[in-house]
């Protein structure tokens, strides 16, 4: 089964705030879109952030806008690289920030996943080593801007397995192309 349109090369960003399942359903997806588009791999934005972000979150500091912006400029970039397609794990939590993705990447779509609020504060603090404290998950939803109307993309509750997670981000996706 074709999960999405084989002309098209995906280019996804699977956004939500921190415990939200970005890495988790991102990978997952790129994985179950790269078995129909040849070259289409998992990008974690974490892994694009500057040293000097990374010390700061992981002093408990919440970024501002001049922290991201460099930072969603590269997620851009990096979205947009290639010719196989991509899948991008980012928060993404302001329109202004999709914005800055969008500029890079016009053809970017975008997957909300929405957790509760209390799970997503279980799900941080039961991390291990990852430098973005549960301290932080309630600044960020502050500052998350679901998705509008007007924007590519679609909203998805990220319960049950990953795999039907994934179905039905695939499914959503197939129905905004």
């Amino acid at each position: 089964m074709d999960a999405v349109p084989s002309a098209a090369r995906p280019r996804v960003v699977v956004m939500g705030p921190s415990g939200a399942g970005k890495s988790v359903v991102g990978a997952a997806l790129a994985g179950r879109l790269g078995e129909q588009f040849a070259g289409l791999d998992f990008v974690d934005s974490d892994d694009l952030h500057p040293s000097s972000n990374v010390a700061k979150m992981r002093a408990g500091l919440a970024l501002d806008d001049a922290d991201r912006m460099p930072w969603l400029e590269a997620v851009g970039r990096a979205l947009g690289a290639g010719t196989g397609g991509r899948v991008v794990a980012c928060s993404a939590l302001r329109r202004a920030y999709r914005d800055v993705i969008r500029a890079a990447c016009s053809d970017a779509q975008f997957v909300e996943l929405v957790v509760p609020p209390d799970e997503l504060g279980a799900r941080v603090g039961g991390r291990a080593g990852h430098f973005m404290p549960a301290t932080l998950v309630a600044a960020q939803l502050d500052t998350l801007e679901g998705l509008g109307d007007d924007e590519r993309g679609v909203r998805i509750e990220n319960t049950g397995s990953v795999e039907r997670v994934v179905e039905r981000v695939i499914a959503a996706l197939r129905d905004i192309r």
